[in-house]
């Protein structure tokens, strides 16, 4: 013990400082709210609103570029043709381009240009998420490289074995994921179970569990729905009722049946647990994250071309899945129908317009950003829950589908759905009560 506390003092001298002070600054960006100009906002808010403000006319040749930029790297990089999900994909991108060119120079039809549709995909999610994502790549760099997230992982380790039946360096890729993104999480989650550290039973429990979108699109949910007054109790309830959510979803089909085998012709590497006391083993994890973390300037430069790269892939989904959505949910009886699923659980919950909250719920399986459209005009509570459903039933087709289709965890299209299915009826049931306690 003595050489390991040895060990802690020599190393923490040179660097350290930096796991308190980058941390601090990321976590004050995206949890601290401050007033500016009458508005109570975090301070990532508060930069894209300014930015929105003062460069408003550049910003929707900024998102067309962004979208030409992410609708033809897939045939440029050839990942377009390495599954026909990609080929499906990269298609609805060029579509998406398509639809951006005719928003952004007034050519088209005219149900395009109502109020509720084009412009509104436009003004109120393409802009704001491609400002959103790589300004907050920028102070999430700041969060998540340099040991926060290890520190936290390691003391987490002994809760998340009984409770979500995954091993205590997963609790790295939830964190990842809720202050990163589901990207980034999968990333780690596709890696980990690749080196053998993870069971296929573990990896599709992550992926579908704690890989939901990042803090950055929860601000887009939260301005949408003029949450942002009350931003971190928003925040903390979704991550709360996510985890609830997914500790339940481990103990039923199709979750529970998933063979606990590690992945082909890789060496299986079980989690051990750490010698000594916990406190230590999390301060050297922290300490050996922040000696290799690269130089500041590489950081940003690193996180902000993903974050480019991020929102390079979501913002042409946004215009072609997203707006296919809305002409379905607008002018079909298809989320009609789907909202079926819900409306007993809506209604018996007692929730005001207990269909369009069905019908938003069912909406989210197409892109996580619809349900919060439908209910914009809603009661207080009304959109509380479905700003927490979006984020929490965690699967849509215009991100994450693809995303984990990608990797080589074994899980498939149908399985997904039904997961989405038990996800969305047990976030209703959990948050709804909730709701009903603090608004």
């Amino acid at each position: 013990m003595e050489q390991v506390g040895e060990k802690v003092k020599t190393r923490s001298n040179p660097g350290m400082w930096k796991f308190f002070v980058f941390s601090a600054i990321g976590a004050f960006m995206f949890f601290v709210p401050v007033t500016f100009n009458e508005k109570s906002s975090i301070m990532l808010d508060h930069i894209v609103t300014f930015i929105q403000t003062y460069a408003g006319g550049a910003l929707p040749y900024y998102a067309l570029l962004v979208i030409l930029a992410g609708s033809i790297y897939p045939f440029v990089s050839g990942t377009w043709k390495k599954s026909t999900v990609n080929m499906v994909f990269s298609f609805f991108k060029v579509i998406g381009l398509v639809v951006g060119i005719m928003l952004v120079f007034n050519v088209g039809p005219a149900w395009l240009f109502e109020p509720s549709m084009g412009p509104f995909l436009l003004n109120k999610l393409v802009i704001p998420v491609g400002l959103l994502v790589p300004i907050g790549a920028v102070f999430l760099a700041l969060l998540v490289s340099y040991g926060l997230l290890e520190f936290i992982g390691v003391l987490l380790q002994p809760i998340m074995r009984p409770v979500w039946k995954t091993p205590g360096r997963s609790a790295i890729d939830a964190v990842a994921s809720f202050v990163g993104s589901y990207s980034l999480g999968l990333l780690i989650t596709n890696r980990v179970y690749k080196e053998g550290k993870y069971t296929a039973k573990e990896a599709a429990i992550i992926a579908t569990g704690f890989s939901t979108v990042s803090a950055t699109f929860m601000v887009v949910v939260a301005k949408t729905l003029d949450l942002m007054s009350m931003w971190n109790t928003y925040f903390w309830v979704t991550l709360v009722v996510t985890f609830i959510v997914t500790a339940i979803t481990v103990h039923i089909w199709p979750l529970r049946s998933f063979k606990d085998e590690y992945y082909e012709g890789s060496t299986p590497q079980p989690e051990v647990k750490p010698d000594g006391k916990r406190i230590v083993t999390a301060w050297n994890e922290a300490m050996d994250t922040v000696s290799k973390a690269p130089t500041f300037a590489q950081n940003i430069l690193t996180n902000v071309r993903d974050g480019l790269m991020m929102a390079m892939a979501i913002l042409p989904s946004i215009l072609s899945i997203g707006l296919l959505g809305l002409v379905l949910a607008e002018f079909t009886p298809v989320f009609d129908w789907l909202g079926y699923i819900f409306y007993p659980f809506t209604w018996a919950l007692q929730l005001p317009e207990p269909m369009l909250v069905a019908k938003a719920s069912a909406l989210g399986i197409a892109e996580m950003f619809l349900p919060a459209l439908l209910v914009v005009e809603s009661a207080l509570v009304v959109k509380f829950v479905i700003a927490v459903v979006s984020v929490s039933s965690i699967i849509f087709f215009s991100a994450v589908v693809p995303c984990i289709v990608s990797t080589e965890i074994p899980i498939s299209i149908p399985q997904l759905i039904i997961i989405w299915l038990q996800r969305v009826i047990l976030t209703l049931i959990i948050v709804t009560p909730i709701a009903y306690l603090i608004l």
